[in-house]
């Protein structure tokens, strides 16, 4: 039987069996996860129900893979527009009108012409109606408002925003509990 080599990924997590990462979700194809299993790398923690066999084994693929040793998670998320984006809640920060990704532009706060920065704390996400009104100047000589003040987030906070955004987009099932493991618990 022919796998499609995509169709079957695995979710790493760490040693402590935390998300890596969870936007992007860190994922592995179920090849280099196998790999990293014989090798002492991975162990795996769920599987699918497919099988691949060798000439002598066969193996189920995983689903889900840890790490077998501890990889220290950076405790503030990196610089990106994906993750500017999060932060945000995937809206304008000026008229929190929604703000779908091909529509994304980003405003410095303190204009780039005036020594602004491509920081945390003086970049922002904006509709371009906003930015386009805001145009070279500060939000107060604009008459504007931020929704509130641009800060660096923690990787914890920018897990929490791409969970709301996760729920809209499919992943296969026994990855929930893994993706979630911060979650409130439901009482029973």
């Amino acid at each position: 039987m022919r796998i499609n080599t995509g169709s079957y990924p695995a979710l790493l997590l760490n040693a402590d069996f935390s998300p890596l990462s969870v936007h992007p979700l860190s994922t592995l194809s179920w090849q280099d996860a196998i790999q990293g299993i014989f090798c002492g790398k991975f162990v795996a923690v769920a599987e699918y129900d497919m099988e691949v066999r060798s000439a002598r084994q066969s193996f189920r693929l995983p689903s889900v893979v840890a790490l077998t040793n501890y990889r220290k998670v950076p405790r503030h998320a990196a610089f990106t527009r994906a993750n500017l984006w999060l932060r945000e809640g995937g809206r304008c920060a000026y008229c929190r009108q929604p703000l779908p990704t091909q529509d994304l532009t980003f405003d410095h706060v303190l204009p780039k012409s005036r020594g602004g920065a491509a920081t945390w704390e003086n970049i922002v996400c904006a509709c371009t109606s906003c930015n386009c009104r805001k145009g070279n100047r500060t939000p107060q000589e604009a008459g504007m408002v931020l929704s509130r003040q641009p800060r660096r987030p923690t990787q914890l906070e920018l897990a929490k925003a791409a969970r709301s955004f996760a729920r809209s987009s499919p992943v296969p099932k026994g990855w929930v509990d893994f993706i979630y493991w911060d979650g409130e618990l439901e009482a029973g």
